[in-house]
C-alpha cells in the first residue's frame, strides 16, 4: 500500500469513529464528566500513536534513503540505498540508485578521458624534454668543452664548473623524462618498469626491494599503466613525506587478476589523516581498470598502498617489514 492511502485510511478511520461516536448514543456532558474526559483523551492517544506509528514506518526509507546520499562517494562507488518502504518512496530510491549508476559512469568516461589526456601530454613534454631541451644541452657541453680546451688555466675551473653544471642539469632532465613517460614501460613490459622503478627510488636514505612473483597473466596496456603509475605515485609518497628507510614494491598474480602492493616502514598516516591529491589520484585510476583500491597504515605500522584488479576487496595490506 502506498503512504498516501495508509495515511488517508487511518485519517478516514478516525473521521468514521468519531462520526459514529456523534450519530451514536454517546453523550458529552456540560460540564464534562471524569469518565468521559477520560475514553476522550484515550482515543485521541489511540489515533495520535496509531498516526505516528504509520508515518514512522512509512517515512523510516527516506530517513535511510538520506543517509545514504549524505555518505554517497563517486571514488567507492557501488554502495547502493536499500530498496524498500511504500511504492512511491521504493520508486523514489530505484531512482536515486539508477541516478548514481549514470553518475559513476560519466564519472568513469569523464575520468579516463582526462588521464588519457594527461598521459599524451606527459609524452609530448617528455619528448620535447628529450629531443629539444636534451639536444641543446649536449651542444653547450660540446660548446664547452671546445671552450676549456682553449681557455686559458685560470679559467679552465670555472668553465670545468659549467661543464658539470650542465651536465646534472641534463641529467635532471633525462630523469623527469623518463618519468613523465618511462619508456621501459613500453619497451621491457611492466615487471621491468617496476624493477627499474624501485632502483630509480633506491637512495642513500631508502632502500626499495621489489619483489614481483611469477605467473603474471597478460595485461592491458591500460592495466599496466595504471599499475605502473600507482606504484610510481606510493613510492613518490614513502620518499617525500614517511620518513621511511625501507619499503617494499609487490606485485602477484591472484585468481582473476594482479595484486600491486607498496608499503613501507615509516610514520604512517594518522587515525584522522584524510586523502590528498595524489592519494585520490590513485583511487580514480584504479576506477578506470575496475580495480579496487586501499590505503592506510600497515599491520606492522607504516603506510600500506593496494591495488587489485579483481572484484572482491583486498585484505588489509601491511605487516611488519623484515
Amino acid at each position: 500500500m502506498s503512504l498516501f492511502w495508509r495515511i488517508f485510511a487511518l485519517n478516514a478511520l478516525g473521521l468514521v469513529v468519531a462520526a459514529a461516536l456523534l450519530l451514536g448514543p454517546v453523550t458529552v456532558s456540560t460540564p464534562v464528566l471524569p469518565a468521559e474526559a477520560f475514553v476522550i483523551a484515550v482515543g485521541l492517544a489511540s489515533l495520535l500513536t496509531v498516526n505516528a506509528v504509520v508515518l514512522r514506518v512509512g517515512l523510516a526509507p527516506l530517513g535511510r534513503l538520506a543517509r545514504a546520499m549524505t555518505d554517497a562517494d563517486l571514488l567507492h562507488p557501488g554502495a547502493r540505498a536499500v530498496v524498500s518502504g511504500p511504492v512511491e518512496t521504493a520508486e523514489l530510491i530505484r531512482t536515486y540508485n539508477a541516478m548514481l549508476d549514470r553518475l559513476e559512469t560519466e564519472r568513469a568516461t569523464s575520468a579516463a578521458r582526462a588521464l588519457s589526456a594527461q598521459e599524451r601530454e606527459r609524452h609530448r613534454i617528455a619528448r620535447e624534454l628529450h629531443d629539444e631541451v636534451g639536444q641543446t644541452l649536449t651542444a653547450v657541453l660540446l660548446q664547452l668543452k671546445r671552450v676549456a680546451d682553449r681557455a686559458p688555466d685560470g679559467l679552465r675551473g670555472e668553465v670545468g664548473q659549467a661543464q658539470e653544471a650542465t651536465r646534472a642539469g641534463l641529467d635532471e632532465i633525462r630523469r623527469i623524462a623518463r618519468r613523465l613517460r618511462p619508456g621501459v614501460l613500453d619497451e621491457l613490459g611492466l615487471v621491468s618498469a617496476l624493477r627499474s622503478l624501485a632502483a630509480e627510488f633506491t637512495t642513500h636514505g631508502l632502500t626499495v626491494r621489489p619483489e614481483v612473483r611469477p605467473g603474471l597473466p597478460a595485461l592491458t596496456e591500460e592495466t599496466e599503466l595504471v599499475l605502473y603509475r600507482v606504484a610510481q605515485e606510493a613510492l613518490t609518497n614513502t620518499a617525500r613525506h614517511s620518513g621511511a628507510d625501507r619499503a617494499e614494491l609487490h606485485l602477484r598474480p591472484v585468481a582473476d587478476g594482479v595484486e600491486l602492493l607498496v608499503r613501507d616502514n615509516g610514520r604512517g598516516p594518522g587515525p584522522t589523516a584524510g586523502e590528498g591529491a595524489g592519494v585520490l589520484g590513485m583511487r580514480e585510476r584504479a576506477l578506470l581498470i575496475g580495480a579496487t583500491f586501499t590505503f592506510g597504515p600497515g599491520l606492522g605500522g607504516g603506510t600500506a598502498v593496494g591495488l587489485r584488479t579483481a572484484s572482491a576487496a583486498l585484505p588489509p595490506p601491511g605487516g611488519e617489514l623484515p
